[in-house]
């Protein structure tokens, strides 16, 4: 490979690097000014995208995909920051999944309230439509944690998160139905 080719690869490493770190700040920054949603995925589950077992129940975790001790630490770790930040939550609700709940639960940011719409997809429209409505009407004053699915974050903003990331968005300016990505945050290593 050539010295220009090189330096060219390395300077759009960069530029892309200071884009994410940019894309994060203006998330921290919207969720510490209130009136935002931030859509976060469950922590690390192995296999990580397979669903859950054949036969699975919603009120057994036993039959479930969980989360693993990683995934445990993430959540933790996930709370740690919206706290370290400072950020002023005033409502979470979590899918009824045990990992989203076991995720909510161990932010420790507040009481949890399971609800189905939060687990909603393309596959649930009536229920999709709801939480899209929840979300578009959310003013705050603080912040709205869902906790929820990498579905049902693709369903509302078209983004599949990674386990544990958090997506970031607020209802539309205007007089536009709908919602607009803020930015986003990484998974906790």
């Amino acid at each position: 490979m050539s010295c220009r080719v090189l330096a060219a690869l390395a300077l759009s490493l960069i530029v892309a690097s200071t884009g994410a770190v940019a894309d994060e700040r203006d998330a921290w920054a919207a969720l510490v000014n209130g009136g935002h949603v931030a859509l976060v995925r469950h922590g690390n589950a192995p296999p990580g995208s397979g669903g859950d077992p054949p036969g699975f129940k919603i009120d057994d975790c036993a039959t479930q995909r969980n989360m693993d001790e990683r995934g445990r630490a993430q959540a933790r770790s996930i709370g740690e920051a919206f706290r370290q930040h400072g950020v002023a939550v005033d409502k979470i609700l979590s899918s009824p999944w045990c990992r989203c709940l076991e995720t909510a639960r161990l932010m420790a940011l507040g009481p949890v309230e399971s609800m189905i719409a939060v687990a909603s997809s393309e596959q649930s429209p009536e229920l999709l439509f709801v939480l899209k409505q929840m979300v578009a009407d959310w003013r705050g004053p603080g912040t709205l944690v869902l906790v929820t699915h990498a579905v049902t974050v693709r369903a509302l903003v078209g983004i599949m998160p990674e386990q544990a990331e958090t997506v970031v968005v607020r209802r539309r300016l205007g007089d536009q139905a709908g919602m607009d990505v803020v930015g986003r945050i990484s998974t906790p290593r």
